[in-house]
């Protein structure tokens, strides 16, 4: 398929995982694509070929985010699409977690997601509109234990989702996002540690008898709702976690 020719793509957390399979997938149906993360970026967009950049970003700094967005839309010469990927997480029994790595979490996956937002805003308004595609988690949809921050970032995103897809409907932006379960990326490392005393029994309600995805299983959800055939989707919020939220 080349559902993206001429098409130029925005892709956070691009240097593994979700976000590289998406990077890879948009560009593999002929997009260019500039390839945002703290790290592997370059990697992703080396890998791609001449139709990608990189950029390196913290995406829970507002104005590195603001410059980065600007450069990477002068290096595509406009966009068309923006996919928030960048996220971290971690187990951490809420009354041992640290005021400091809460706010770290909730800066990347939810203010991280609302910086890159609001910098692309304006370059899709220009353009006349645009997608923009957010990622949720199963976590922002129902509890999990451990994971009070995670939950708390990806549930904001679901709102935030929903508020971006109203706000710009008139102006022909569509804002959606995707909620992946288990998913076979670098950010599991991080859920890999359980708190101590953690009763594991816990986590049967978030677990998948049809075990984890792979990244570009998401990386196709992603390219399906910002093609045309997505063209009726915005504001929704679409889980692909093995049954998970069913």
């Amino acid at each position: 398929m080349n559902r993206f020719v001429g098409s130029r793509v925005l892709v956070t957390g691009a240097g593994s995982g979700i976000g590289r399979a998406t990077a890879q997938r948009f560009a593999a149906e002929g997009a260019r694509v500039a390839c945002l993360d703290v790290r592997g970026h370059d990697e992703t967009a080396a890998g791609i070929g001449a139709t990608a950049v990189a950029f390196e970003c913290d995406v829970s700094n507002g104005a590195a985010v603001a410059a980065v967005v600007d450069a990477a839309v002068e290096a595509l010469g406009g966009l068309d699409v923006v996919c928030n990927i960048a996220g971290i997480g971690h187990f951490r029994h809420s009354h041992e977690e640290t005021p400091e790595d809460f706010v770290r979490i909730v800066g990347v996956n939810l203010n991280g997601t609302f910086h890159v937002a609001r910098f692309a805003l304006p370059h899709l308004l220009a353009a006349g509109g645009g997608v923009i595609i957010n990622t949720a988690s199963t976590a922002g949809l129902i509890g999990q234990p451990w994971s009070a921050a995670y939950c708390a970032s990806k549930g904001g995103v679901v709102m935030l989702t929903k508020a971006l897809a109203t706000e710009y409907k008139a102006q022909n932006i569509r804002v959606n996002a995707i909620a992946p379960g288990g998913t076979k990326t670098n950010i599991i490392n991080s859920f890999s540690t359980y708190p101590e005393g953690a009763d594991l029994r816990q986590l049967i309600k978030v677990m998948s008898p049809m075990e984890m995805a792979e990244p570009e299983e998401i990386a196709a959800l992603f390219a399906f709702i910002a093609s045309t055939e997505g063209r009726y989707m915005t504001g929704s919020i679409v889980a692909i976690d093995g049954g998970i939220t069913s």
